[in-house]
């Protein structure tokens, strides 16, 4: 096997934890009706059920950091494989609300830590021409599974009354596989250095990721320079003014990306599509469709995130989605709601081509060597925060302020994200972890 094969192989294998985030994500907006009328749920306790996986996420990304660092990013990707598989065949043979909700809460812990180990893995392998594409194919992965969750959900629908079960069953499968393979890929050589000082090992895996001899030794002198005051004893936690511009970027990167809405339609692109007047079966096929430009646009993004930068995505990202989120507000406003399905459509592809493509290549970036994970686990706590938070109050504030109001709101979240961008973003694109590093603590007085 080439080295360039090695490397992809190792990405693709640990971006299969992405697959199961984005299949786990999506499955239940095709399962989510039927189960609030088999078990008779009023909005609110139905938006808890839905949203409870998201809940789990959010103690996953909270907590992912620690055995990311204690037992490594490669066997904390083992255990993450586990709980899927233990949540998707739990959920779906559950014979009541609690039990769904508490396999459902498991398979969101594992989403959350693999929101966590997954790119920092990658980001710790990847040579720094290509680290934005490697890490990338997580992001590829999640909407590519995303895309499997609603086709599958489309071909199941209408099965009888436990097509429900069958949805979130399904995913068992490709959990087994990511449990096979993760344990053949090697352990992070970041990780190797930081946190076990085995730099023969870390050379090693640097070797096979396709780095030169030359490279492999600055590379290992940078990463032992930027872990010398913790040789020297001196723990640093993240919550210190030094790390304050990387936790500013990263908090309010991870917030932008829930406030777009876009896991309220994730969630719930099905009952949006009926809001606006499609048959049930329509706006499953409707919301396939969504998965799809997802899945293209993603690509889009993923082969010029190298080229062009993370902040050019996400300015030109920006600007697309105040356009489309304002737009599907006016729709809804004015009762042209039959503009609303391809408006969702343009919004997806500006959404996966800036923010899908971006956020978890900027987050696994721009924190050093010795609070990466730390920081990881923090940009993910946030990001999943706030998406269990708009998940489970979507189905009543949607009902209860229509769509005008809930689209407009995003809309307003998307004018702040483009300041964001333009004022505080920094372009991170070619440049070694390390000297990201510098370049950002140069910027912050030490405590």
């Amino acid at each position: 096997m080439t080295i360039q094969r090695k490397l992809y192989g190792w990405s693709i294998t640990v971006a299969l934890g992405g697959f199961l985030f984005g299949f786990d994500t999506a499955v239940i907006s095709g399962a989510e009706q039927q189960i609030q009328t088999l078990w008779a749920l009023s909005d609110g306790i139905h938006g808890f059920a839905v949203a409870i996986a998201l809940y789990g996420t959010v103690l996953g990304a909270m907590l992912g950091g620690i055995p990311s660092d204690h037992i490594g990013r490669r066997r904390t990707l083992f255990w993450v494989g586990v709980l899927y598989l233990s949540s998707a065949i739990g959920s779906a043979l559950a014979p009541e609300i609690v039990s769904f909700m508490v396999f459902r809460f498991i398979g969101g812990v594992g989403v959350g830590v693999s929101s966590v180990a997954a790119p920092m893995y990658i980001s710790e392998i990847a040579p720094p021409r290509s680290r934005g594409k490697l890490v990338g194919l997580f992001q590829f992965n999640i909407v590519l599974g995303i895309l499997i969750a609603y086709a599958s959900n489309y071909l199941l629908g209408g099965a009888g009354d436990n097509t429900w079960r069958m949805m979130l069953g399904v995913e068992a499968l490709p959990a087994l596989l990511f449990v096979a393979l993760v344990t053949r890929v090697p352990r992070s050589p970041r990780w190797l250095v930081v946190k076990k000082n085995l730099r023969e090992e870390a050379k090693e895996v640097l070797r096979s990721s396709g780095l030169s001899e030359p490279e492999i030794e600055r590379d290992i002198a940078e990463i032992r320079a930027s872990v010398l005051m913790r040789e020297a004893g001196e723990q640093v936690p993240l919550f210190t003014r030094q790390f304050r511009l990387p936790i500013v970027l990263a908090m309010l990167f991870a917030f932008f990306n829930q406030v777009s809405g876009i896991n309220a339609i994730i969630y719930y692109a099905p009952r949006i599509l009926e809001m606006a007047g499609l048959g049930d079966r329509a706006a499953l096929l409707s919301t396939a469709g969504i998965g799809l430009v997802n899945l293209i646009f993603t690509m889009v993004g993923l082969s010029i995130i190298d080229r062009f930068g993370r902040r050019s995505l996400m300015a030109v990202g920006s600007i697309g989605l105040i356009a489309t989120l304002g737009l599907v507000s006016y729709t809804f406003a004015s009762d042209a709601a039959g503009w609303i399905s391809g408006l969702l459509f343009i919004y997806i592809a500006f959404f996966a081509m800036s923010q899908g493509a971006v956020i978890w290549v900027f987050i696994s970036e721009v924190f050093p060597n010795q609070v990466r994970a730390g920081g990881q686990a923090l940009g993910s706590f946030t990001h999943w925060l706030l998406a269990a938070l708009i998940a489970n109050a979507f189905p009543f504030v949607a009902n209860r302020l229509g769509g005008s109001a809930v689209f407009g709101f995003f809309a307003g979240m998307m004018i702040l994200q483009l300041l964001y961008v333009w004022r505080l973003m920094p372009e991170t694109k070619g440049v070694s972890l390390e000297e990201l590093e510098e370049r950002l603590l140069a910027s912050e007085p030490r405590p």
